[in-house]
């Protein structure tokens, strides 16, 4: 079995036998953070979920004035309550998120393989103890608990959007200003985010090789699919692949695809570059340049603030059932691993279950008529 001493992460590989600091308490809880990121990257967690992580400890710390083998309960429960006042509340789901946080670090602080507990009795006389239980944290009672105000955007929401930026372009050429390539790129990348139902990352990671034939709709030629690389990863995993196909009731895509792809992107003079969205100084257009993109839309569409580029996929998933499509298929489309997932994307209308009622009264009609015959 290894000892606790050889575990990456472990106290007395960052403190060193023998070491005397002339501060020890800092010392001691720099050490436990160095570890536990030391932990994670042993995990392949991506460095931006470590750093987050990391600087939420640092701010508990800060806000109780203690050690992490000083922490009590109490200490959780008022960091929250905190949390909570004031003129912008946490919302309950960034509160679990921290807590989580929290007692991931509590559990690697109080885990005897890294010799925490032990080395801080000896330095402090006390040790770390889990400071989050079942007791004191959020309850999962909800299967969505995001901003009530994002949504599936309507039918025509996503057509005043999408017109919104065909008409900036237009907008900009009339003035004869700069821009108008550009502006051509954001609504292109707008419809395709829509049409195939993606995350801003996999639009982000994008290269003209993604484009893909569907042997069974040879109509769309080369865009009878896309390649998605950069799907959200678990877990410390890589970025999951899957195809998504194009479907006839998208396939006005397709034109639009072909356009950007022979005629406006060249324009860019992008070279070498593989990326499907490139700027003016020949890169990729970055995530916050895609963000933007919805906003100024959005904005110019009179749509409500509280929508985002996220919407465009919880949009591509509900239309997708309201066409007909079995849910295994939506599910597969957008990359979920599970069906309970896609269901949280999903917000038909009022239309569409109207006639789901519609149609389940002719059936049941139609069999009592038979019956009576």
């Amino acid at each position: 079995m290894t000892k606790a001493a050889e575990l990456a992460g472990s106290a007395r590989l960052l403190l060193g036998d023998g070491v005397v600091h002339l501060d020890p308490a800092p010392a001691m809880f720099a050490a436990m953070l160095d570890g536990w990121a030391t932990q994670q990257r042993a995990r392949f967690l991506k460095a931006d979920t470590i750093k987050a992580r990391i600087d939420l400890v640092r701010r508990f710390a800060h806000f109780t004035g203690q050690y992490p083998w000083q922490w009590q309960a109490q200490e959780a429960e008022e960091f929250i309550s905190h949390l909570r006042s004031g003129t912008q509340p946490v919302m309950v789901s960034t509160a679990r998120g921290y807590q989580n946080g929290l007692r991931l670090f509590m559990e690697y602080v109080t885990d005897a393989r890294y010799s925490w507990p032990a080395v801080c009795q000896e330095r402090f006389d006390a040790v770390p103890i889990q400071i989050l239980h079942e007791w004191n944290t959020v309850a999962h009672t909800s299967e969505y608990e995001g901003r009530p105000g994002r949504r599936p955007l309507t039918y025509d929401e996503v057509q005043s959007l999408l017109d919104a930026a065909d008409a900036r372009v237009e907008e900009i050429r009339g003035r004869r200003r700069k821009g108008a390539l550009a502006a051509m790129r954001d609504a292109t990348l707008l419809k395709t985010v829509y049409a195939y139902g993606l995350r801003r990352r996999e639009a982000w990671g994008l290269d003209v090789v993604d484009l893909r034939r569907n042997p069974k709709a040879t109509d769309y030629g080369t865009y009878g699919a896309l390649f998605v690389r950069y799907g959200k990863s678990s877990r410390g995993g890589q970025p999951k692949r899957r195809t998504v196909l194009t479907v006839p009731e998208m396939d006005w895509i397709v034109p639009v695809l072909q356009q950007w792809v022979s005629e406006a992107r060249p324009l860019f003079s992008p070279g070498s570059h593989p990326a499907f969205w490139v700027t003016e100084r020949r890169g990729r257009l970055s995530s916050r340049g895609i963000n933007e993109a919805f906003e100024q839309a959005r904005n110019d569409a009179g749509l409500p603030e509280a929508l985002d580029l996220h919407c465009l996929r919880h949009s591509y998933v509900t239309h997708l059932v309201e066409f007909g499509y079995p849910e295994k298929f939506v599910q597969d489309q957008v990359g979920h691993s599970y069906a309970s997932t896609t269901a949280i994307y999903t917000g038909v209308s009022d239309e569409f279950r109207n006639r789901l009622v519609q149609q389940s009264l002719q059936q049941r009609h139609a069999s009592l008529w038979e019956s009576q015959k």
